[in-house]
């Protein structure tokens, strides 16, 4: 487009306010993030434009996604980084070295994450001189990784005076950049359209024509400046047919500039379009390669800069210069550009561009994209390792290793979320190898788990893999069943899984192992919990067995449905320990949320809610969804019935089982007997493995309450069942009360408060001794019934356990004594994170670490701080460290 038609704007006004207000924001500390979207052509390289020309006082940073790049990991970040990689040197080492790796200046593998987090560190420190402006155009073809550092930026620099804008084509490729505030650029007004048109167009136009041209655009701005310079004016006099999409109207109007070319302007076209990268040097070399006096043909070279980096006027002049080439053309372009590219200092461009120039199989350049994939996954980037494996594959001529590349390519690619892509790699790998057949249906299985579609369910993948390998690999063939049966857990059908795997799978024994869990699970569901628990119980109780390592959920429902306790908080302890070993932001999450659990069950109120906070700032870094089960404990513990609502209101279906128990518990401490029995007959009927057994001693207290004697008899029997199975103190002393409630013998409340009587157990302890005293008080006992309750008021009131608190006081006060009202705390002002920001700071957490931690900027960590300071009517932050709730 001219620029005398872009510096108009015509009909961006609305934009250009919003972009006015952006900038104005960041000037006073106030960052914000912006996604322009739109069709090509739409003008949104105009705008940007106009937002630099703008950002008077700002340093500038620029970056642009390219086609070709979208499988270099972390390409599009190293290059809007690029003017400020001076600063690396005041990050913390762990920063520092997160971007020396991603920029491929030190080995090891970086999390996108902890990339984003030393990002924004690096952003935030320039900001103290003068406010930036963070321009990433194209962004639709940004690589993964950069998109994911790229999106958390944008999600955490509210404190900061940073501003990023993105421009990205409609519909965008890159869920990262669909979570971000947007702004849809539609076409221009009819009246505008004829301004802009009359702008490029200064000869007299026939009505008609213009009429056509005025249709055919659709609004698209750039559209209306080429159709004429396509059709020239006797096409304008004399009418023209043009393609139907207006994209295909721009391209093919820089197309028919393109064929007026001499051939060897129209070759040096097509190698700078198939190099990414824009570096004159290499396009000079890689011409001169080909025979071409660059220097000279780039004088006549239309919609191409060739300056200190070469650029083309338009994204789609590009993709026209590049698609208008014959097949041959392309193959010469990309050879030339890989034998001038240094394969020391690049190789994977180099393996890239070869494979692009080749036109068949090739094993040599099949074997550079292998080991470029290798380094690509060291780097993190995990889209460019499916992009290079999959090349790799199509290229390689040995059928084996062809399956082999074909199936780590598809692992890949389901680690990216390139579902479609991996379903179709997995239809070219044959079945004619049992272990490789196996390992397919196993992958066939993620895929079909991660869709939720498929002709068969993800578990029937999995046995089927398991049935593949009984007698040519054992060992591999009870790991199969094993997975099958978690996911079976998990989604639900846990008997068919078991019913299938018992017939396909050879039997384990008892001991360690997958071999014992695989045993023991199918002895559960076969055989009943006696059974079961002695072949489960062992292993159950080494939390540190490497089974557990693999499948800590698995672990961790196994631990409850035997009443577990020290297992349950092992587990989940070792599974934390190694999600940050690895720095997985899959696993971590998981791992957090079931340490939050375990910690809510022990009456550590605070610590779990410093593992959700932590979990939760994870999952807001990813723009995934936090993992709500701790939170439902949490709140169904303490009794806060709106908070507890809240969470049932936000849930799917997938959570019934734990929103039933929370309901049960709720239930249970407001003394809405009624809604906790019918909450808990709904939590076990879902029968599976772990919270389903939680609910049982709830459903024991509500049938009771409510006359239900049959129902609380047979829920007795069931939780028996289980916690004798595991004999440890906790199941065994919450069966002892449940007992105590359905036969109403008084040494089954003392047996059970004696077995309670250990501090990770001071939950179980203290609602045993409430329905103790009750008991007594309802048998005229009241000076027992007083000292019963007062120990269980004191309890429930410092856990806070509110609910269950007021419970114990209202019987208090029904034996003639008045219960001392609960001291406030600090948590009870404060939000889930400012709680875990006071805790971290009271521990004598710098701003800077805390930031890093909850992945924030130190600017906004002190702002949450001020804001901690002002509701507790603090002043320093010495003053944190003797606050009650926090310590």
């Amino acid at each position: 487009m001219p620029e005398n038609c872009t510096d108009v704007l015509i009909g961006r006004q609305d934009e250009i306010r919003r972009f006015d207000a952006l900038l104005r924001a960041a000037r006073e500390g106030r960052g914000g993030a912006l996604v322009l979207r739109g069709e090509p052509g739409i003008g949104k390289s105009a705008l940007l434009r106009r937002l630099d020309e703008s950002a008077t006082g700002f340093l500038v940073m620029r970056a642009s996604g390219a086609e070709f790049e979208m499988e270099l990991p972390f390409a599009a970040l190293h290059q809007l980084l690029a003017p400020v990689t001076g600063g690396l040197t005041a990050l913390p080492a762990p920063h520092r070295k997160a971007l020396e790796i991603a920029f491929g200046l030190d080995t090891g593998t970086p999390d996108p994450f902890l990339v984003g987090v030393a990002s924004l560190g690096l952003l935030a420190e320039t900001a103290r001189e003068r406010p930036l402006l963070c321009v990433v155009d194209d962004a639709q073809w940004l690589d993964r990784a950069s998109a994911k550092a790229l999106a958390f930026l944008a999600r955490r620099v509210s404190a900061e005076s940073i501003v990023l804008v993105f421009a990205a084509r409609e519909p965008s490729r890159l869920p990262e950049l669909d979570e971000l505030p947007g702004h849809a650029l539609r076409g221009l007004g009819a009246s505008d359209a004829r301004a802009l048109l009359a702008a490029a167009v200064r000869a007299p136009l026939d009505e008609r024509v213009r009429d056509r041209i005025l249709a055919e655009a659709r609004g698209n701005p750039l559209a209306l400046v080429e159709l004429p310079a396509t059709a020239g004016l006797a096409g304008m006099a004399g009418g023209f047919d043009q393609p139907d999409s207006v994209p295909g109207v721009i391209e093919q109007s820089f197309r028919s500039r393109l064929e007026l070319l001499p051939e060897a302007a129209r070759t040096l076209v097509t190698v700078a379009a198939a190099d990414p990268i824009g570096d004159p040097i290499l396009l000079w070399r890689a011409a001169e390669h080909l025979g071409i006096d660059a220097t000279a043909v780039a004088r006549s070279v239309p919609l191409v800069e060739f300056g200190t980096r070469i650029r083309f006027s338009h994204p789609l002049a590009r993709s026209a210069a590049y698609r208008a080439a014959a097949p041959e053309e392309r193959r010469r372009a990309h050879e030339a550009l890989a034998a001038v590219t240094d394969p020391v200092a690049d190789p994977d461009r180099r393996a890239w561009h070869r494979a692009q120039a080749s036109a068949g199989p090739d094993e040599q350049v099949a074997d550079e994209l292998e080991a470029s994939a290798h380094r690509a996954r060291e780097r993190g980037g995990v889209a460019a390792t499916a992009a290079f494996l999959a090349r790799s594959a199509a290229l390689t001529i040995s059928p084996v290793r062809r399956a082999e590349r074909a199936l780590a390519a598809v692992e890949a690619k389901l680690a990216a979320g390139d579902f479609d892509t991996a379903a179709d790699l997995l239809t070219t790998v044959p079945a004619d190898e049992p272990g490789r057949a196996a390992r397919a249906d196993l992958l066939r299985g993620r895929l079909s788990f991660a869709r939720r579609r498929g002709d068969e369910s993800p578990t029937a993948y999995l046995v089927r893999a398991a049935a593949r390998l009984a007698d040519t690999d054992p060992d591999r063939s009870r790991e199969c069943a094993l997975d099958a049966i978690e996911m079976g857990l998990l989604l639900g059908g846990l008997d068919d899984v078991v019913q299938a795997v018992r017939k396909t799978t050879p039997p384990g024994g008892a001991g360690r192992g997958s071999a014992a869990v695989l045993a023991g699970l199918i002895s559960l569901v076969g055989e009943g919990h006696a059974a079961a628990g002695e072949i489960l119980r062992p292993v159950v109780a080494d939390a540190g067995d490497e089974v557990w390592a693999r499948r800590p959920s698995l672990g961790f429902m196994v631990a409850t449905e035997l009443w577990d306790f020290d297992a349950l908080c092992g587990i989940a302890a070792r599974a934390v320990a190694a999600g940050r070993a690895s720095g997985s932001f899959h696993t971590l999450p998981v791992a957090l949320a079931m340490r939050a659990t375990a910690n809510v069950h022990r009456g550590d109120f605070g610590a779990a809610t410093e593992l959700i906070s932590e979990e939760e700032a994870i999952a807001d870094a990813t723009g995934a969804a936090p993992l709500v089960y701790p939170r439902l404990h949490l709140a169904a513990m303490r009794g806060r019935r709106q908070e507890a609502l809240d969470l049932f209101a936000s849930v799917d279906h997938r959570m019934s089982l734990s929103v039933a128990w929370a309901t049960a518990v709720l239930g249970n401490g407001f003394a809405d007997y009624p809604a906790a029995l019918e909450a808990a007959k709904q939590a076990v009927e879902y029968g599976a493995v772990g919270t389903a057994g939680l609910a049982l001693p709830e459903l024991v207290e509500a049938a009771v309450r409510c006359g239900e004697t049959e129902v609380a008899a047979a829920a007795l029997t069931s939780l028996q069942e289980r916690t004798r199975a595991g004999r440890h103190a906790w199941g065994l002393g919450v069966e002892a009360c449940a007992r105590a409630q359905v036969t109403e013998d008084e040494s089954a409340y003392q047996e059970a408060i004696g077995l309670l009587d250990d501090s990770a157990l001071v939950v179980y302890r203290a609602r045993a001794q409430l329905l103790y005293g009750e008991w007594l008080r309802r048998q005229g006992r009241r000076r027992d019934a007083r000292s019963a309750l007062r120990t269980a008021h004191e309890s429930l009131s410092g856990l806070g356990m509110e609910a269950f608190a007021e419970r114990a006081a209202g019987e208090l006060r029904a034996t003639g004594e008045q219960a001392r009202g609960r001291t406030s705390t600090a948590s009870d002002e404060l939000t889930m994170q400012e709680t875990h920001i006071a805790r971290l700071v009271a521990d004598g957490a710098t701003s800077k670490e805390v930031a890093a931690k909850l992945f924030l900027s130190p600017r906004t960590v002190d702002a949450h701080l001020r804001n901690i300071f002002r509701k507790l009517g603090l002043t320093s932050r010495r003053q944190l460290r003797d606050l009650p709730g926090l310590r």
